[in-house]
This record gives C-alpha cells, structure tokens and sequence, in this order.
C-alpha cells in the first residue's frame, strides 16, 4: 500500500482537524505544516511530528508532498491552491472552496490545466445517516417531494470573533452563511439537487462584526418542492444543526449525525432497526464550540480524496461539486442586498 505524503497550508484551528485525520489514516503522512508567522506552525509540527516551513511556497516546494490540504482564512485558498497546481501537487481545500465564484473557477481551471486533483472538505456528507437519507430519496421512498430545510442555530461568542479575520466580508466572505451553514447548505443541494430561485434575509443581531450572524431564505428546487435556510451564530447556547426532508409518502429529519424522525408509508425491514440506532441524543457538535466536532469525518474526506487520486475516478466533492454551496451562499448574500428574488 502506498503512503501519500501530506503538507497542510495554514495552521490554525483548522489545521489540527487536518493534521489528526492524516495522522488517523495508514495510507497518509504527514510532512509539515507552515502558517504566517504567529509560530503555530512550529507548534502543530511538534506535535505531529513534521516539519514547520516559513511559507506555503517553501511546503510547496518540496517534492516530497504529494497531496495539500488548504486550512487558511476562506479568502486566502486560490493563491497556494493554484500555486500547487503549477507545482504537480493535489489539493484538498476546506470549505468554502473560496468567497468569489471568479476565484474558485482560476482553481479549477488551474488543476484541469495541471491533470491533477481539487477537492474541498464537505464532511458531513460521510456519515451514515446522510448516506441513509440519500439512499431514501433515490429509492423514491418520499413520494413527491414537497418541501426541505435547513436550520443551524449555533452559537459563538464575542472572543471568537476577536480572531481579526472571522466574520469580516475581505477574508471570511460572510459569517453565519460562508463559515457555519455552509456545510448544511452543501448538504441540502447534495440531497434536494439544484435551487431554481430564492428569497433571503440577512442580519447582524448578536456580534459586532462586518457580516451577517443571522440570515434565512426561502427556496424554490428544480425538483418543484419548496424549502428554508436558517443560519445563525447567535442562538445561545447553540443546538444541533438539522435537516429535514418531506413528501407525500415520508419525512426524515436528522439532527447532527442523528435521526429525529424516519416514517415512510411504506414501512421497509430496516427501517425500526435505524430508528433505534440512529436515536438523536441531543447533543450538538460544534454547536457552541468549533473545536468540540469529531476529526473522524475530516479523516473520512481525506481517505475518499486518496481513493480518487489513486483510483484516476473522479472525486465525489470535487471543485465544481464544493462551488455549488458557495454560489448558494453568494445568492442569499446578493437577494439579502437587493431585496428581491435571486434566480439561479
């Protein structure tokens, strides 16, 4: 079995998710990490057992790392990730892929020029009970689809904003929607399929920041069903982010990686057996706490990323595939601003 050799650009919060998850994986290495100065860098390659580099030019350098995974501030992903390109290396980039469509489509068009791989991180998307959802909606089981949401009422607090780059429209792209919910919006596309048009609201209630900590939308799919957006980080004391999904045959409503409700009219062999497994808990990862979510799915998108880079098939979350939620977010950001509906 081969082992893939990993640099990881930034070295934040973020940048310990990434570190874990492939330091969790057999197949995956570690090389080094670099940040901007603040010696985080040093730190987290102490404690991983790598190497620190002064930049992300001189990680991308080194041609021992094979595969980068991107875990800087939102509006600063395009420049290493294309510069990896350039270099023969895959990316690996956390969500949002970028905050403008113009910036995502130059990495794209970066490593279709190369021949090698961009992905972004969508991890909520590997647990089983997205899969179990997923499988539902292909097998038909809700009938004609009727309506679907999203709600995230999370909670962060003023400290967590005093980081100079977090909800700031230059180097987040948003709050609420580009940094949280975005993950959900992700998720609600992957499930439902494309938005035909939306209305959105947007507002700054609970922190002193330059973009939104609350924002909804009402949609309309491709698909005819109608559906909700809810972002916010300014729900004391935040709660499990949630899904819903409803037709005229069933509704299936997940909390977290949990299942709240599962009823079909048409009642399958497995489907008690997921009620009992996947009973929602209440509790609420990342809720109030961004460091409280388990890396296990993180690790889940690497290995997938790994699989497709070795396998030449195409990655599930692909640069293409990660633009979606991010031009949803730009939509919502756009309606928000011109009071009216946005179509897609």
């Amino acid at each position: 079995m081969k082992t893939w050799n990993f640099g990881i650009v930034g070295a934040g919060a973020v940048a310990e998710f990434h570190a874990k998850s492939i330091q969790h994986l057999n197949n995956a290495r570690l090389v080094g990490v670099c940040g901007a100065g603040s010696g985080r860098a040093e730190a987290l390659a102490k404690k991983y057992d790598c190497r620190a580099f002064a930049d992300y030019h001189a990680l991308l350098e080194d041609p021992e790392i094979e595969i980068v995974t991107i875990a800087t501030p939102s509006g600063l992903h395009m420049e290493p990730t294309i510069e990896a390109a350039k270099r023969g290396k895959h990316v690996l980039c956390e969500k949002p892929m970028e905050i403008k469509l113009e910036r995502i489509d130059a990495m794209i068009a970066a490593h279709e020029e190369a021949g090698t791989k961009l992905g972004g991180f969508f991890n909520y998307r590997f647990t089983e009970t997205t899969h179990l959802l997923k499988q539902a909606l292909a097998e038909g089981r809700f009938g004609t689809l009727s309506f679907a949401s999203i709600h995230v009422p999370w909670w962060r607090s003023d400290e967590y904003y005093q980081h100079k780059w977090r909800g700031t429209l230059e180097l987040d792209g948003g709050g609420a929607m580009m940094n949280q919910a975005i993950h959900m919006v992700d998720l609600l596309q992957y499930i439902m399929g494309p938005i035909e048009s939306l209305q959105a609201y947007i507002a700054t209630l609970g922190h002193k920041i330059e973009a939104e900590d609350t924002a909804t939308a009402i949609v309309k799919f491709k698909n005819k069903a109608l559906g909700s957006i809810y972002g916010t980080t300014a729900s004391f004391p935040g709660q499990p982010r949630r899904i819903e999904i409803t037709g005229t045959h069933g509704t299936a409503i997940l909390e977290d990686s949990n299942i709240k409700y599962w009823q079909f009219s048409e009642e399958s062999s497995e489907d008690a057996a997921i009620r009992l497994r996947y009973a929602a808990t209440g509790n609420a990862a990342g809720a109030s706490d961004p460091a409280a979510i388990p890396f296990e799915l993180h690790a889940a998108n690497i290995a997938a990323f790994i699989t497709s880079v070795e396998s030449g098939k195409p990655f599930e979350i692909d640069g293409k595939e990660a633009r979606k939620a991010v031009e949803i977010v730009l939509a919502m950001y756009s309606s928000a601003r011109e009071n009216c509906p946005y179509q897609f």
